[in-house]
C-alpha cells in the first residue's frame, strides 16, 4: 500500500490464495490465528529460521530466506512509514464497509521495555555508588604512588583499575544529567501548576469570596531519591504493572471502534498516568480524520477522568463517557432499571456527562468499553504473543507499535471477511 515501497504481507492473508486445507494452515499461521499464537514470532532471528522451517514463511518469503539483519533493517528503515500503511488499512476496512466509526473505546497498557529494571540508577543510589567509587579511586592512586609494592594484592593492575572506575564515574554522571533535566521539566510543570491555583484563590479574593482551604504550599524543586534513569533504554519509564509490582514499560495507548473492533488511533508515551493521554489521542484522531472519519463518543475509564479531560473532547465535537468514579460491581437490580433525576439548564459538561452515565442509554454505551478495548490487549498479548518490544527508543517503539496494532486491524479484518 505504501507507494514504490516494498511491504510485508501477514502470513495470516495465506488462506485466501491456497488450496490447502485451512485446518494445516491454521497450524502453521505466524499472526496466531487459531492456534494459541504458539508460532507468533516477533524476533527476526525467529523470523530468519522460520523461512527454513515453516512452510507459511516460505510462501510468504517466496523460498527465499531473509538474513536477521535485513529484517531488522526493512522494521528501522521503513518504521515512520507503517503510521501511513496504519491509515491505509482502515481506509480500506472504510471502503469493504468494516469500519463505520461511532463510538471507540480508549485505554491503555503497560508493555515491558527492551530493558531490566536492574539495570535502573535511583538518584539516591547513584549517589551513594558515586561516593563509593570517587573513594576506591583515591585509594587505589595513593596504593599506586606507595613506595611499598607489597601492598599490592597479586594480579592486580592499579591503572587498569582506576580506568575502570573512571568509566563507571563517567557512566554515573550522565546518568546524573538526564535526571537532572527531567527534575527540570517536572518542576517547571509543578510551579505552573502552583501559580495556577495560586492565581484562582486571588480571583476569588478580588471578587470579595473566601477561597476554601489553606494556599497550597510551593513545590520542591531538584531530583528526588526516587527519580530512576535507566542505563539500557533511557526513554523507558519505570512503571506500576497489573497483577502488583513495577517493571521498565513503555504505555502503548489504542482507541477502538466498539462496532468492529478495529484499532482507529494508536501511540505510546512514557507516561504512566492515563489521565493525560485524552489530549494526544484526540489529536491522532483529528489527524486522521479526512481519511477514516471522526468518531462520536469516547469511552474511557476513570483513571482517564479529569474537567479538562472532559472539556477536550467536547471542544473537538466528541460526547465523553468517561468514568468518575469506580463503580460498585453488582448493583441493585431497580438502580440499573432507574433513570435520573432531569438535570438542571445551567449544568456544565461535567455534570452533563455525569448525569448521562447514570441513564439507561449511558450505562448501555459505557458497558460496551470493557468488551471492545481490553480483549485487544488481551489477544495482543495472549494470542499474538507480543508482551516485549524489540526494539529500544521512544521513536522505535512507537514505530513497532503502529506494526503491531496494524497486524490486529489485519488480523481482525481477516476475521470478519471469514465470518
Amino acid at each position: 500500500m505504501i507507494s514504490g515501497k516494498s511491504i510485508l504481507v501477514p502470513a495470516c492473508s495465506i488462506r485466501k490464495f491456497s488450496n490447502t486445507p485451512q485446518k494445516y494452515w491454521e497450524k502453521t499461521l505466524p499472526c496466531g490465528s487459531n492456534n494459541g499464537g504458539r508460532n507468533s514470532i516477533p524476533s527476526s532471528r525467529k523470523i530468519e529460521r522460520a523461512t527454513y522451517d515453516s512452510v507459511a514463511f516460505r510462501y510468504i518469503a517466496a523460498n527465499t530466506h531473509p538474513d536477521h539483519d535485513t529484517l531488522a533493517h526493512f522494521r528501522r528503515r521503513f518504521g515512520s512509514q507503517f503510521e501511513q500503511l496504519f491509515v491505509q488499512v482502515l481506509m480500506l476496512a472504510r471502503e469493504m464497509g468494516m469500519l463505520k466509526l461511532g463510538k471507540v473505546s480508549v485505554d491503555g497498557s503497560k508493555i515491558k521495555a527492551n530493558a531490566s529494571k536492574h539495570r535502573a540508577l535511583s538518584w539516591g543510589h547513584l549517589q551513594k555508588i558515586e561516593k563509593q567509587l570517587q573513594q576506591e579511586v583515591l585509594q587505589l592512586i595513593a596504593l599506586a604512588e606507595s613506595e611499598d609494592r607489597k601492598n599490592v594484592p597479586d594480579g592486580m593492575e592499579v591503572p587498569k583499575e582506576i580506568a575502570l572506575r573512571q568509566e563507571r564515574l563517567a557512566v554515573l554522571d550522565e546518568a546524573k544529567r538526564k535526571i537532572e533535566e527531567r527534575a527540570k521539566e517536572r518542576d517547571l510543570t509543578a510551579q505552573a501548576e502552583y501559580e495556577g491555583k495560586l492565581a484562582k484563590r486571588q480571583a476569588k479574593r478580588d471578587a470579595g469570596k473566601k477561597p476554601g482551604g489553606k494556599d497550597p504550599e510551593p513545590p520542591t524543586s531538584g531530583p528526588r531519591d526516587s527519580d530512576q534513569v535507566s542505563l539500557t533504554d533511557e526513554e523507558s519509564r519505570i512503571m506500576k504493572i497489573s497483577g502488583g509490582g513495577f517493571d521498565q514499560c513503555y504505555n502503548g495507548q489504542v482507541a477502538v471502534d466498539t462496532d468492529s473492533m478495529l484499532i482507529v488511533a494508536a501511540f505510546v508515551t512514557q507516561a504512566g498516568n492515563d489521565s493525560e493521554q485524552i489530549v494526544p489521542m484526540l489529536d491522532v484522531l483529528k489527524k486522521q480524520q479526512n481519511q477514516i472519519g471522526i468518531a462520536a463518543q469516547l469511552l474511557a475509564d476513570t483513571g482517564y477522568f479529569s474537567a479538562a479531560n472532559v472539556n477536550a473532547c467536547v471542544a473537538s465535537g466528541i460526547e465523553p463517557l468517561i468514568a468518575m468514579k469506580r463503580e460498585e460491581h453488582h448493583a441493585p437490580v431497580l438502580e440499573r432499571f432507574t433513570e435520573p433525576p432531569p438535570l438542571a439548564e445551567d449544568a456544565d459538561v461535567v455534570a452533563r456527562m455525569a448525569h448521562k452515565l447514570k441513564t439507561k442509554n449511558g450505562r448501555a454505551d459505557y458497558a460496551l468499553r470493557k468488551q471492545t478495548v481490553e480483549p485487544v490487549f488481551g489477544i495482543i498479548k495472549h494470542v499474538m504473543k507480543f508482551r516485549q518490544f524489540q526494539v529500544r527508543g521512544l521513536k522505535h517503539v512507537s514505530h513497532e507499535w503502529n506494526l503491531v496494532t496494524l497486524a490486529w486491524n489485519l488480523k481482525r479484518m481477516m476475521s470478519m471477511k471469514m465470518a
